[in-house]
């Protein structure tokens, strides 16, 4: 494969970060390497949308691991450094330790993480830290077994996703990330019970504010809990103090409970919107490269890199992708724009 390819700024170093029209470089990637999904989350895909017999993309349309092993690398000759596998539930592509190992081997990149509701990752684990993965994201909404059970659509079991956190400690992964997405009225009061058993183990709960990503989760501003809200209610139980940012581009605002208890962090692009400095990417199964979670369009990389493009045309089209992204839609998010503007599907292009 070689080498990253540089692609020159004009007037500038060829290994700068490309930036877009607010100034915003390119630094992580995320991947959705297959759009089904085995779960019927609500907030997703939800059950009346997405049934059993739902036409998902045919193995030809997806895209094949060494295509995006090749558009992975020219994303890193443009300054990406971090890569995060989603889906759908990506423990559904066959052989995802196989595309982890391609992926850590690539000059530049310095993480390869992976987003999974946890429903199959015991049975992998083991293979996908040899290959070199760094870092998982686990979804996890609630610990009652009966509200996992309806947030899942009927489909997952709580009890399988604590088994595969307690297998993926035994592989190594001793700072997991614990997704929880938060509905007014279906699991917000539940959140509690969520924080307070990971408390002390060193993983991280992050709760999510509930989006309008897409058109069919049926969103209403009523039923996301704000961020600042959820602090409070914390707060009373357990004094939280805030810590600063690891990273600029950094997703979830972290705190940490002020006993030592370990951090928790707060994604609130509803209530509390961070495109200002928003430096990711996504890729589609299907090779479409999308520039903000609720894009609704992609550009197509898939047809020129089966039509033969070389290493270089595909960076310069990334790169021109990039320069030209203005999204910043959760900054002027309003209930005219939420119920007018056509969004890709969460499950395309990953959370």
């Amino acid at each position: 494969m070689g080498a990253p390819i540089p692609v020159r700024v004009e007037g500038g170093d060829p290994a700068t970060p490309r930036l877009d029209r607010h100034g915003r470089r390119l630094h992580d990637l995320r991947i959705s390497v297959i759009d089904r999904c085995n779960f019927r989350c609500p907030y997703c895909m939800p059950e009346d949308q997405y049934p059993r017999d739902h036409e998902f993309l045919g193995k030809a349309d997806r895209l094949r691991f060494e295509e995006i092993e090749r558009l992975a690398r020219a994303f890193a000759g443009l300054g990406v450094r971090k890569l995060r596998l989603t889906g759908g539930e990506p423990l559904l592509r066959r052989q995802l330790p196989v595309l982890v190992r391609a992926l850590a081997r690539i000059p530049g990149i310095e993480d390869v993480a992976l987003t999974t509701n946890g429903s199959l990752l015991a049975a992998h684990v083991d293979a996908l830290r040899e290959a070199g993965l760094g870092r998982i994201t686990i979804s996890l909404d609630t610990l009652d077994a009966d509200t996992f059970r309806a947030m899942s659509g009927g489909r997952g079991e709580v009890a399988d996703v604590l088994a595969a956190i307690a297998a993926a400690e035994r592989a190594g992964f001793t700072r997991l990330k614990i997704n929880c997405v938060v509905m007014r009225g279906t699991n917000d009061g539940q959140v509690l019970d969520l924080l307070d058993h990971f408390r002390g183990s060193g993983h991280i709960v992050r709760l999510i504010e509930y989006m309008d990503v897409g058109t069919c989760n049926d969103w209403r501003r009523d039923l996301v809990v704000p961020s600042a809200e959820l602090r409070a209610r914390i707060a009373t139980r357990w004094p939280l103090v805030e810590l600063a940012p690891n990273y600029g581009g950094e997703v979830a605002r972290r705190w940490a409970f002020a006993d030592g208890g370990g951090e928790i962090g707060f994604i609130s692009s509803v209530s509390e919107p961070f495109c200002g400095d928003c430096s990711r990417a996504r890729l589609s199964a299907d090779g479409r490269l999308y520039t903000c979670l609720f894009a609704s369009t992609g550009c197509d990389l898939r047809t020129p890199l089966r039509a033969g493009a070389d290493d270089a045309a595909l960076a310069g089209l990334v790169a021109a992708v990039w320069r030209a992204r203005g999204d910043r839609y959760s900054e002027v998010r309003s209930e005219a724009v939420a119920a007018q503007r056509e969004r890709v599907e969460m499950y395309s292009i990953g959370g």
